[in-house]
């Protein structure tokens, strides 16, 4: 393409536009539009880029951590996470729920909850400030110290109907796999979920859906579930006795 003429042809067919004898845009003006054609096309394809870009990919899984804990050292770091777990159904302020027993408690998926709020990867303001900070060993520690606590099952406390438990239980089957039929883990990285709060396992159910707390396996598996569902299943698993209080 062509963006320079003479300037006497410049000049003639400027005149012959101006008479309405030529409708032809004179070589300059065709010279701006092709360059704005040009600009626009370049900037359409930035966009279209940008756009059409495959979406991240989910960060990998957390495994437990390798190191040997000590539950003693754990016990000294730990004393900060006893200002909340060490209170016997103490409430988070916002959203309001009972934060989580971890009497009984799995120490691998205790590794693996504090890795996902160190990366960032579990939605909790409070616990990724105090995640923030812990090395993998802080972190075997402190799991170790939980672990280390012993004590009766509590006795299960849920508000909801027997027919809200059975319908829970019936939905519980996939879950089994992983988290037993009773909600008693079947491998140490996954969690125990029999016994725990009520108004913690809904919280955590809903933070899955949104996406709040990203993993693999549970986002689709609960993406699917309506608020009801998740009520019924939070109802059964609280219903079941295994977990119980870490008081000091």
């Amino acid at each position: 393409m062509r963006f320079a003429c003479h300037r006497g042809e410049v000049l003639a067919k400027m005149r012959a536009v101006e008479k309405g004898i030529s409708q032809e845009p004179v070589p300059v003006f065709r010279s701006i539009v092709a360059a704005f054609a040009v600009l626009t096309c370049a900037l359409s394809t930035g966009a279209f880029a940008q756009s059409s870009a495959p979406p991240a990919s989910p960060p990998p899984p957390l495994m437990p951590i390798t190191l040997a804990g000590d539950a003693e050292r754990g016990s000294v770091i730990g004393q900060t996470c006893t200002g909340c777990h060490g209170i016997p159904g103490y409430y988070n302020a916002h959203p309001a729920y009972q934060v989580p027993m971890l009497g009984a408690q799995n120490a691998d998926y205790i590794e693996v909850a504090l890795q996902g709020y160190r990366r960032g990867t579990r939605g909790h303001e409070t616990m990724q400030a105090q995640a923030s900070s812990l090395s993998d060993q802080d972190i075997a520690d402190v799991a170790a110290y939980f672990e280390s606590f012993k004590g009766e099952a509590e006795t299960p406390r849920t508000l909801a109907s027997a027919e809200k438990i059975e319908a829970g239980r019936a939905k519980s089957a996939t879950c089994a796999a992983c988290h037993g039929p009773e909600g008693v883990a079947a491998a140490p990285q996954w969690p125990n979920l029999a016994g725990q709060h009520e108004t913690y396992l809904q919280v955590a159910l809903e933070r899955y859906k949104t996406g709040q707390r990203v993993d693999m396996v549970m986002n689709p598996l609960i993406a699917q579930l309506d608020k009801q569902s998740i009520e019924e299943l939070a109802a059964f698993f609280a219903s079941q006795p295994h977990l119980h209080n870490t008081e000091p």
